[in-house]
């Protein structure tokens, strides 16, 4: 049942404050008071999802989506399409800002993918049943369109002065794992999951690590056979195996021929170009005086034919 909740500020440095009551428990009889702050997300860096994200504060310990879904749907809001859970500075690592994907069809989206599903196949099993969240953590809240998030503002909004809603009710039908001494029992039973499972674990990770080294050979045997932009072949342990034709080497180092070559760095490749400049002048100078000669020697024995 819900009850009237005390006197709070309805937001707090633009977050909105939702007081909760959590349920009382066995090992704790007196009713705490929870307060969530909420706001829309507004990240520095836009995405997608933005326009119907809320942003969620101080989140309790044990919560899940299920705990997120049956909250708004109690106060009136919008549906809830999916929780990130951002926690500590850790573990931003499935929320950060996406970055460009790859063109459509390219081979690193292809291996990329292949490394995702070879990773989440040879993945030990879980030992937990759910996740605990640490005191302060925070949570992206997805929900299903534009429409939805707008309803759960007004409905935040309508809640501030109405009574509070009791964190937890209504999810006991979703089958969330239970916590106290169940929670550790669990645990302790998961610690040992069956020899198919790990068999099935290792068999993946040793499947991805052939793989690997397959992809690795193949491509130190192109290494092998092209010549790089210099000319020269690649030495790589293993020996040569079909090395680059003759034809294809002496291409690559004709091309390479004048690249990276300093002419003049030296003082004596200047004295060096100076004294050749000079003997190039003094032999053009030797042959146009030759000519000269020769003219004059044929002047007035002219004969027109």
């Amino acid at each position: 049942m819900a009850s009237k909740k005390p006197e709070t500020p309805s937001s707090i440095s633009g977050y909105t404050v939702l007081p909760v009551r959590l349920q009382v428990l066995a090992s704790f009889k007196e009713a705490a008071i929870h307060y969530l702050y909420l706001r829309r997300h507004e990240p520095k860096i836009p995405t997608p999802d933005d326009a119907r994200t809320l942003f969620a504060v101080n989140i309790p310990f044990d919560a899940t989506e299920a705990h997120f879904r049956y909250l708004f749907s109690h106060i009136g809001g919008g549906r809830v399409d999916s929780v990130k859970f951002l926690g500590n500075r850790r573990t931003l690592t499935d929320v950060r800002q996406p970055i460009a994907p790859p063109p459509k069809g390219s081979k690193k989206r292809k291996r990329d993918r292949i490394k995702q599903e070879d990773g989440a196949a040879s993945a030990l099993p879980e030992i937990w049943d759910r996740g605990l969240h640490p005191s302060g953590s925070t949570a992206l809240i997805v929900f299903v369109d534009d429409g939805s998030l707008d309803a759960t503002m007004k409905a935040l909004k309508r809640h501030s002065k109405g009574k509070l809603a009791i964190w937890g009710e209504g999810v006991e039908g979703e089958k969330v794992p239970a916590l106290g001494s169940q929670r550790y029992l669990t645990h302790q039973t998961l610690r040992y999951p069956p020899s198919s499972a790990l068999q099935s674990s290792i068999d993946a990770f040793l499947t991805a690590y052939a793989n690997t080294e397959a992809a690795r050979a193949r491509h130190l045997a192109r290494k092998r056979q092209e010549p790089d932009e210099d000319g020269f072949i690649t030495v790589v342990r293993g020996g040569r195996t079909g090395p680059a034709r003759h034809q294809e080497a002496a291409a690559a180092a004709d091309r390479q021929k004048g690249k990276g070559e300093y002419r003049d760095f030296y003082r004596f490749q200047l004295r060096e170009e100076r004294k050749k400049n000079v003997g190039e002048l003094v032999r053009r100078f030797e042959e146009d005086k030759r000519k000269v000669e020769e003219m004059k020697g044929r002047r007035g024995k002219f004969k027109p034919q």
